[in-house]
């Protein structure tokens, strides 16, 4: 299926590893020109790399924090000296600590509340003027399934991206007239770093093997096993693309089907 999305550029915060460098790699593979950012210089520059000689892609790449409202908007400005625009913006950031509700400290709540809600404002407020000037634009927000049921150890989580999905839905009613499309992608237990903290976390609570909680993961969801990050990327790359031009405003779970409601 064509795509129709070449040369478009796309910006994918987060992506020197998981679901964030997928997607990079994604959209690079459907011809777009690719904007990285990261707070690890090291493992950012080398992603980068490895996406410019596998898919002889343009991509542009700043270590920066999502946190940090200047570097968002310098990082924005950056990418539209380099490429003339910004036509795609997928938001991620790192999952905030595993952690229950009393075990949270509110210093950890703020830094949940900067990380994975605030981040999204960030990049929306930089992007969504060069979007309509275009009459053209896809923000795609990269939460989790705890925005449509509560993961046990993730009240943290549980409880801040549930904002990203009002934001979501509050920026595809105001800025639909101008052609810009905002969804949500949640992805359900997902081979990533971050599933790996919570099984270590998940471990020492119930004196549980890593493995046994992985495999109890799998046996959850009806295809019997974890998502990829591949999978993720290839549901955000269809959401920003031409074949999704009448989808906005939405929640798309890529979990493997593990959410049971209806």
């Amino acid at each position: 299926m064509q795509m129709d999305i070449k040369n478009r550029v796309a910006i994918v915060a987060a992506s020197s590893q998981g679901i964030g460098r997928a997607a990079a790699e994604a959209f690079a593979a459907e011809g777009c020109r690719v904007a990285m950012c990261a707070r690890n210089p090291q493992t950012l520059r080398a992603a980068a790399e490895e996406i410019r000689r596998r898919h002889n892609a343009e991509v542009f790449e700043q270590n920066l924090d999502v946190t940090d409202p200047d570097a968002v908007h310098g990082f924005v400005d950056a990418v539209i000296a380099k490429f003339g625009g910004a036509d795609i913006c997928v938001t991620n950031a790192g999952g905030p600590p595993a952690k229950g509700f009393l075990a949270a400290s509110l210093e950890e709540w703020h830094k949940a509340v900067d990380a994975n809600f605030l981040s999204t404002v960030y990049f929306a407020r930089e992007v969504i003027p060069q979007m309509q000037r275009k009459r053209w634009g896809r923000i795609i927000t990269i939460t989790s399934i705890t925005t449509r049921q509560p993961v046990a150890d993730l009240v943290l989580s549980n409880a801040v991206r549930a904002a990203v999905v009002g934001l979501v839905k509050s920026l595809a009613n105001e800025f639909g007239k101008d052609g810009i499309l905002v969804n949500n992608v949640a992805p359900g237990y997902t081979a990533t770093d971050r599933l790996k903290e919570l099984a270590r976390s998940r471990s020492a609570a119930l004196g549980k093997s890593e493995a046994e909680i992985f495999d109890a993961w799998a046996a959850d969801a009806p295809l019997q096993r974890l998502g990829e990050p591949r999978e993720v990327a290839d549901a955000i790359v269809w959401l920003a693309s031409e074949r999704a031009s009448y989808i906005t405003g939405q929640t798309l779970l890529v979990d493997g089907g593990i959410y049971k409601g209806l």
